[in-house]
């Protein structure tokens, strides 16, 4: 299958940076710290540059990992910014006294933290240290992505391991490395030792200053004072503009931060309290779930939960595990209770949704019309905000907030949600085992059927249908086949059906789709069918079957899922119907020929009792109308 790289950069906002007072030695969102009224120091940031505070789970894994390796934690009390940046999981910029500290990541490999020092945490950490160090002689030339021979080893730390990051010094310059050999064989001539990642002067030094969060509070407190106001106007325009006005407003309360904020924003705007509505996924983490209640109860908010209780287990067995790709979850644990407040869709809703957050949501709009419930409309009062701005809001009022994210979690949704990260995932088994072991047990009894290795879950390979190439190459890194087992006995003795999950619904990468299932049938057997539906890319070794079809596209993967996606809601069901049309004379398809004898094209042929569809095929659907196969679509169609 051709590869098709999303080239896009993800850059929401037009200014991928911040700024950080130099006296106070603290960040700021605006340009001016109103503590002492100096201009910030403007520092670049990886995008799309969501930029948050470290929290104390966080703050203790980057503990850990200096006090192990380096033998000293000379952060002590500081502020401590982490910027989300791509990478294979959980990556974050680490960034203190106006720098970028290093790199903290969760490696899916060893299923562990890493954390790699960059050139300033380097010579950072060389004031304080002699752990993990490597100095070198005069090498001429430039070092920095060259090998260096233990011949040129001036000297090194006792505690260097083949594999281990070090840092490497050379005169005034500091940089960083990671060991060819151990400590013990650097002494051997000419045997390759160290491999110099950056090396070079820096003078990077932690400031004599540590804030405490509440001079940090202070001095950013009139542009925070600015974005709250900002965000009740953009509220109160809309609850009073003469279409609206009279509506019921309601908040999307998640018990998430981003919602929080807009609760208090929403009732700081109406001057009462709104409503709110909490979708109960039934895969909310407890801790979610008492939390919503309980804040909602001592503010006065009168909350409407709205429970989809056991949905998501009747539903699995059909559909299997969703995937980051295939969130059939998210149409029958969400979309279905929302349809039950009492306004009937004739109100305003708060939403938290940030730009920030993703590609999709990069593009939302000021208000929307809600597309599944027209007179409802959505408003988006904090859609510029970054998670930096959220959280000195939240600081700010003095807000309690979900106890979930002091305990390592980035975001806060359904427990076992594929879209979640590895590091994330892996915190369940800690603090909810009991959980752990329900989804881990279905994932490998699943696996198993598919034929898949154990690592396949080990590694968080379910959480996708089509893997990106990301997650291809760790693949073969770990020597894991991803590919879903095809065995024609069992795709024959089980009867062919098509069930679909709950109806369209908007995409998240835009347009709206059809999720569902095909039992009973095998994907390479689908491949000359599907041809009548426009250009097909089909890769045996990826499981998958990516049909274009002009006015949208089909995925089918070996598993016997699939995907419809159009840019309208009429257009994404006409084209389920003629992919269900397809599928339907793939597997019922007896070799009589009527088809190949009423194509205009002369398209279709037969090759031992197989149908062969031809490049001269246009799609007219002439064989469709002819075709005995299709009487079957009503009876094997379930909704």
């Amino acid at each position: 299958m051709t590869e098709q790289r999303n080239k896009r950069q993800f850059k929401p906002g037009k200014d991928v940076s911040i700024h950080w007072c130099p006296g106070c030695n603290l960040p700021l969102i605006a340009t001016q710290c109103a503590f002492c009224n100096s201009t910030g120091q403007r520092i670049e940031l990886g995008p799309p540059g969501d930029v948050r505070f470290c929290s104390h789970y966080e703050r203790g894994i980057l503990h850990d990992i200096l006090t192990t390796r380096y033998g000293i934690d000379p952060l002590g009390e500081r502020i401590v910014l982490l910027n989300k940046i791509g990478g294979e999981d959980k990556t974050d910029q680490v960034i203190m006294d106006a720098l970028v500290f290093g790199i903290l990541r969760f490696d899916l490999k060893t299923l562990d933290w890493q954390f790699d020092l960059s050139m300033d945490g380097a010579a950072i950490m060389a004031q304080y240290t002699r752990h993990k160090t490597v100095e070198l002689s005069d090498v001429p030339g430039h070092l920095s992505g060259k090998t260096v021979s233990s011949d040129m080893v001036q000297w090194c730390s006792d505690d260097i391991r083949q594999g281990d990051d070090i840092i490497v010094r050379k005169g005034k310059m500091t940089g960083v490395g990671f060991a060819l050999v151990d400590a013990k064989a650097m002494g051997q001539t000419a045997t390759p030792a160290v491999r110099v990642r950056k090396i070079g002067k820096s003078w990077a030094r932690l400031k004599d200053v540590v804030p405490t969060m509440d001079k940090v509070l202070r001095a950013n407190a009139p542009a925070i004072k600015r974005l709250g106001k900002n965000a009740m106007n953009t509220i109160n325009g809309m609850a009073n503009q003469q279409e609206y006005r009279g509506r019921s407003v309601y908040v999307s309360f998640s018990g998430g931060k981003d919602s929080l904020v807009v609760l208090d924003l929403t009732k700081s705007a109406l001057k009462h309290s709104p409503k709110a509505y909490f979708i109960n996924t039934g895969l909310e983490f407890p801790e979610t779930v008492e939390y919503a209640r309980k804040f909602c109860n001592d503010n006065d908010v009168d909350l409407d939960e709205l429970d989809a209780g056991e949905v998501f287990w009747q539903h699995l067995p059909d559909f299997g595990p969703p995937a980051k790709d295939y969130r059939w979850c998210c149409k029958v644990c969400k979309l279905a209770p929302a349809g039950e407040i009492q306004e009937k869709g004739n109100y305003l809703t708060i939403d938290g949704k940030r730009k920030y957050e993703s590609f999709s949501r990069a593009r939302i709009p000021a208000t929307e019309a809600n597309p599944l419930v027209p007179a409802q409309v959505n408003v988006y009062p904090i859609r510029d905000w970054r998670a930096l701005e959220v959280w000195l809001y939240i600081h700010w009022r003095g807000l309690e907030y979900n106890p979930l994210y002091d305990m390592g979690f980035e975001r806060v949704g359904c427990w076992l949600c594929p879209a979640a990260l590895g590091a994330e995932y892996r915190r369940i088994l800690k603090l909810h085992p009991d959980l752990y072991q329900k989804w881990d047990t279905y994932l490998r009894d699943w696996a198993q059927r598919m034929g898949l290795p154990a690592g396949y879950i080990d590694h968080g390979f379910w959480r996708w249908r089509e893997h990106p190439p990301k997650m291809r190459l760790l693949a073969r890194q770990l020597g894991i086949d991803i590919v879903p087992q095809e065995i024609r006995d069992e795709a024959e003795a089980e009867a062919f059906r098509i069930k679909v999950v709950s109806g369209i619904s908007p995409c998240k990468a835009g347009g709206y789709s059809i999720e569902g299932t095909a039992r009973g049938v095998r994907l390479m057997d689908t491949v000359e069918m599907m041809r009548m539906l426009g250009e097909i890319r089909y890769s045996k070794e990826l499981g998958v079957l990516v049909v274009l079809a002009g006015v949208g596209s089909v995925k089918l993967y070996t598993d016997g899922t699939f995907q419809v996606t159009a840019e309208d809601r009429g257009t994404t069901e006409e084209l389920f119907e003629v992919a269900a049309r397809q599928l339907t004379r793939a597997v019922k398809c007896t070799g009589c020929g009527i088809c190949e004898k009423a194509c205009p094209k002369k398209a279709i042929s037969f090759e031992d009792g197989r149908i062969r569809v031809s490049e001269q095929c246009d799609g007219c659907g002439v064989c469709d109308g002819v075709c005995v196969a299709v009487r079957y679509v009503g009876r094997i169609l379930e909704g």
